[in-house]
Formats: C-alpha cells, structure tokens, sequence
C-alpha cells in the first residue's frame, strides 16, 4: 500500500503521549555492592518519585529480576543546589539515602532478597539540611556527605562537607562539619586507606565549570581534617571527578588545556602534611572533553578497573566514544559498542555496568565486554516501548555559520514516518530546540520526544549553540557577557540555514526551550524577526528579577554571563525579553511548575500579562506541585499534547489522535 498524503503536522503516529509518559522511566546508577547491582528509576507514573532498585540474581529456575528496595512513601531525592544528585550509597548491604520530603538522611538495612517489612531510619535530625554526594568511611563509622544549611532565615543557604554516624548515634544530633568556608562543595573522596579526603571547592561568583579547586587533607585520628590544601585548578581552570585509583593515586579532569583532560597527582608526598607543591601530571591530552559540566552530583566519566587500567567515556565532538586507559603511560584504545551516548561507568572482572543509548536506541542500564565492547546484558530499559526502524528519525551532525564568521553545531531530524508523505513542494514547519542550562548541550542520543514530533511531519533541530559543552573550553566561552546574543543568533542561524536548505518552511518556524532555554526562546522573539511561534518551558523573561530572585548555586551565575549585578544592571534590562515586548509579534505558549524555586513562576506570568495586554496569542499552564522541570505524568502529557495542539492551532494543521487542548486566548 502507497504513503498516505497529508500536510506535515497531521501524521499519525504510534508516539503518543502515553508511550512517552506511561511505563518510562529515568535511569541513574549503576550502585554497586559487593556483587549486588542497584540503580535509581525516576518514575513518572508515581508522581515523579525516585526509587532504588536492586537486581534480584537468578536462580537455577529462574531469570535474573529486579524488585524496589526504598518503600513507597520514600523518594530518593536530593534539593543540594536545586539539581540535586548522587542522593543515595550502599555499603555492606546498607542503603543511605535523602528522602525528598523532609531532606534527612535514612538508613536501610536490606536482606539477601525481598525488603518488605523493613523501615529506612533516620540518622539526621529534623532540620532545614540538604545532604549530597555522600561516601562511607567505615574505620571511622561515619559518612561523609556534603551539606547545605538552611537554617538561615536572612542569609543564603551555607554549605561544608560533614560526618554523619552510620549507626548507633542519635538522629537529634547535627552533622559534625570537616570543612567549610567556600560557598559551595562537591565531590568528597576518601582514600584507599581511608587517611586522606579530596574534594572540590569553588566560590561566587564562578560555577564550577568557571574554575574550582581540588583540595586534599589528611584524616587525623580523632577524625578531623588535617593541613587540608589546594592542589589543583583555581579561578580560571574547571576541575572534574576527583577519583582515587586502586593503589591511592588521586586522578582527576581538569581543562587547563583548554580541553577536560584526565591528571593525576604523584605518588610520593602526597600523604604527610606540610608536603611540597605537586605538580599534576596529565595522563591523556587530546582535543576531546572527558569531563562534563557540574549542573549535579555524583556525575562521572571514568571508572578503574586496577591499579593499572581505567575505563572511560569522552566526546571529540560529536556522540561519546568508550575507551581504555593502561596506567601509568596512559595509552587509549578505544572499544567499539553499539552505544554513543554514556552515564557513570562502574568496572569488575573485565565487565563494564553502564546507562548508555545510542541515536535508535533508547536509554538501558547494560553490561558491556569490557574487551570486545559486546553487549551482555540489557539489565533494565528506560522504556519498553520499541519504534520500527523505518520510523526513527536518525540525527544528522551539522555545522552551520553563524555571526561573527564563526560556525555552530546542532543536530538536524528530518520528518520522518513510513506511512506518510507530504503534498508536493510542501516544507515541513520546523521546531528549533534550544538546550538549557545555557552551560550545557544537547546530545544524539535517542529520545522519544524527539521522535513524537519528526514522525508527526515535523522537522527539528537541536542546538549546541556557543556556550554549550563537549567543544572545548574556548567554545564554550563563547557565551561570556553574550548570553542573549550568542545563542539567540546561534538558534537564528540555525533555522535559516535549514531554510536555505530547503529543509524547513520559513514561515512555519517555532523556537522551544525549558529553563535557561526558555530565555533563549523568549529573546529570540523579542530581539529577532525569525520565528513564527514559540514555546517556553520554565523560562526566564526577566533577567534583573533572577538575579534578585533564585537559588544560592545560581545567584551569581549571571555575572560570567551577563555582567555583574547591580553595576551592570543596564545589560540585564537591555537584554531582558520582559523590557522589550514592542519587539513580540508572534503566539507564545507557556508551561511553568508553581514551585520552581530556579525560575519562580512569577517569571511566567510577567511575560503573559504582557502578550494578552497586546492581544497577542497566548497560552498560560500552570502545574501545581510541579519544581524546575516536570516529573508527573499527568503534567507531562499536558505540556506536550499542549504543545502540539498550540503548534496546529498557529500554523495551521490538524493533528492526528485525540490531542488534548489547551486554551489559548487572543487567538
């Protein structure tokens, strides 16, 4: 049977919502212990909560299984700096872990199979305490996490790294503070022999990917800190998961190359106080990134497997390579996988554990043949929700000029849908994706969204403006006092480029994002004169009120990308979308959370009171209980069949299926 013709926009396509949302979950891990394998699922279904879960081994009648080990009520979930991140360990059959609700610390004991009817416990007092990234130091009984201190009703959250008793102290009593003064910690990594802690530091206003230090203390006797100094990085050097090797080296990523390069710290002097300066060596240098920008904790690249190999992950630009290091020369050799895309790595016995995907194939926790790069076993998937070949849209890298007679990247998805073609010499509309944070990037690993909207009749590109990361440090740079202008042209460009290509229709051009994101959607309408619609996400249209108005980790990030503030208040209302409205001429449709504490919700409505004043389209949806970014599911099938009824009301198409509506005013 021939393709069916129909407009682009109004494919039917078996993306739906609810294969999006329904049975998918968010992987983190791999957590191992001993021989035991757990990892966290992120689950939509459950209102967004996070649960550990562990493999169950098989026996000799049965296939290996998996079963939940926190209890329903619990959600493994840290707020440290608002991303949270490495919210849960396992030691010798005990899980320690942050519950969402009430940020304290539990502990759980957990049996050889099945935990029903056992109770996590908490070792941390009721108190307004955040705990993060956390590691067992079992001479001493303790962990050792680190902190953030709400406490403060009139100053900003302060954050140490503390020792928190494993067993037998009191829940009442506060953590025991090792170290604190910088304004923000990561990363705290006993050694070996347990006698000496690294960890990162960094102050405002940089983030850490601006500069940070790497430090390194002995543990004295009674547990203390002792002659803790900085051994690497600084103001102006990005340094990245500390690790200590087998035999108490201590490696880390640091970019004073101008690429995330792996070091290491000599062998000799390391562990007596008062030692002299040491020099870090680097142990790969290539024009390639091992290490990724800090938004959260617990993030990694590489993994030992002994004293004299590690595996890792890198990027050369586009997609991420896996590879072996031996140890001390530092010579590469990379193992090809069916994979592109790599979380944590965690290596035993010539085996690699893994989250990796690749550009067809969705998210799944995997071991890997650490020699042959053959995949073993498919542990757990993000979704079971398997597409024919002939649907998926495969990313096509593209390299396309920009202002400045510079070049930008994207990743190109053309309309794709086996059962469909479009009237002759109609273009399809185009969505341009602009990533958030804006320090971070957007990869070619599968995603189902991307997938609802190429096999529907849409064309999308997804940007790596300048700014992003996996291009090196001077790329990334590019975004220094120009936010607001280098993304905005980089997302401009882009879509133009597609048009000159015959790739896209010039006037069905939307630009979407959440977040930092979201901003560069709201400035590309405001200052430009190249989209036709746009949707944000959680996006800032107020720049002076985000820097009045937001978290502690993100109270200064501002000032790398717009100027400081108030001295340069000027920049923020000049680049502001929320001072330039005469400049919007085109529907916008927002989805904000009501308890966004990164973009207040205030954000949002500022920007909407404006559009309706002008009788411009406008939509406006709210999600109670919702914080930066949706984890519901109900939120999530709203926001995106919003979306796209928003997208067929404005450019004019009907869509297939029973898409839910949104109201739209002015329209």
């Amino acid at each position: 049977m021939g393709k069916q013709i129909k407009p682009y926009g109004s494919w039917d396509s078996p993306v739906t919502v609810d294969s999006i949302v329904s049975a998918v979950v968010q992987l983190g891990g791999p957590i191992v212990d001993g021989s035991d394998l757990y990892w966290l699922e992120g689950r939509p279904s459950e209102g967004g909560r996070n649960v550990l879960v562990r493999q169950v081994a098989a026996s000799s009648t049965s296939i290996p299984s998996s079963e939940d080990v926190t209890p329903k009520g619990f959600n493994v979930r840290n707020r440290v700096h608002e991303y949270g991140g490495a919210a849960a360990l396992m030691h010798d059959g005990v899980v320690y872990f942050s519950n969402d609700s009430d940020q304290r610390l539990y502990r759980q004991a957990l049996g050889v199979s099945g935990v029903s009817g056992r109770t996590p416990e908490p070792i941390t007092p009721e108190a307004p305490l955040r705990f993060a990234d956390g590691v067992v130091d079992p001479a001493r009984k303790r962990g050792i996490w680190v902190m953030e201190d709400h406490r403060g009703q009139s100053r900003e959250a302060i954050n140490s790294i503390v020792a928190v008793p494993l067993d037998g102290g009191e829940p009442s009593e506060l953590p025991i503070v090792l170290t604190e003064g910088n304004d923000f910690y990561a990363a705290p990594r006993l050694s070996p022999d347990g006698s000496q802690l690294a960890w990162l530091a960094w102050n405002h206003p940089n983030m850490p990917w601006d500069g940070c230090e790497l430090w390194l203390a002995g543990i004295a006797r009674d547990g203390t800190l002792e002659d803790p100094r900085p051994v690497a990085g600084g103001v102006s050097e990005a340094i990245f998961q500390p690790s200590w090797s087998p035999d108490g080296v201590l490696y880390f990523v640091s970019d004073r190359t101008g690429w995330w390069n792996i070091y290491r710290l000599g062998a000799t002097g390391q562990d007596s106080p008062g030692a002299p300066e040491i020099v870090p060596e680097i142990v790969i240098e290539m024009d390639a990134e091992f290490g990724l920008p800090y938004w959260s904790f617990g993030m990694s690249t590489y993994a030992f497997e002994s004293k004299d190999r590690l595996f890792c992950t890198y990027s050369a630009g586009e997609g991420w390579q896996l590879a072996s290091v031996d140890l001390p020369d530092g010579s590469l050799r990379a193992v090809e996988t069916e994979f592109t895309e790599f979380g944590a790595l965690h290596i035993s016995d010539g085996v690699i554990t893994t989250v990796a995907g690749s550009n067809t194939r969705p998210d799944a926790l995997v071991r890997i043949d650490a020699e042959t790069g053959e995949t073993l076993e498919t542990v757990a998937v993000s979704t079971p929700v398997q597409l024919d070949a002939g649907l998926i849209s495969s990313p096509e890298a593209i390299e396309f000029p920009t202002s400045g007679n510079k070049t930008a990247h994207a990743y190109y998805y053309a309309p794709r849908n086996p059962d469909f073609a479009a009237p002759e010499e109609e273009l399809p509309p185009l969505i341009v994706m602009s990533h958030g944070g804006p320090t971070g990037s957007t990869s070619a690993g599968f995603d189902m969204r991307t997938q609802f909207w190429t096999s529907r009749g849409f064309a999308v590109v997804d940007v790596n403006y300048g700014g992003s990361t996996g291009y090196g440090r001077k790329y990334r740079e590019r975004l220094n006092d120009r936010w607001g202008i280098v993304d905005v042209d980089d997302c401009c460009n882009a879509a133009l480029y597609l048009v000159e290509r015959g790739l896209a229709d010039g006037n069905r051009l939307a630009i979407r994002g959440g977040s930092a994101g979201g901003y560069t959607t709201l400035a590309a309408l405001a200052f430009r004169d190249v989209f036709k619609a746009g949707v944000s996400l959680y996006g800032i249209g107020d720049l002076e009120a985000m820097a009045k108005d937001t978290h502690k980790f993100e109270s200064r990030y501002l000032d790398g990308l717009i100027g400081p503030y108030p001295e340069r208040r000027d920049i923020y209302l000049e680049r502001s979308p929320i001072h330039h409205t005469d400049g919007l001429s085109c529907p916008i449709a927002f989805f904000q959370g009501l308890e966004d504490k990164i973009v207040p919700p205030n954000q949002a409505q500022m920007m909407v009171d404006v559009l309706r004043n002008k009788g411009l389209p406008v939509a406006h949806v709210e999600f109670e209980g919702e914080q930066h970014g949706f984890r519901r599911a109900e939120n999530i099938k709203t926001a995106i069949d919003g979306e796209l009824y928003f997208y067929s009301k404005i450019f004019g198409f009907e869509p297939a299926g029973d898409v839910q509506p949104i109201e739209i005013e002015n329209l």
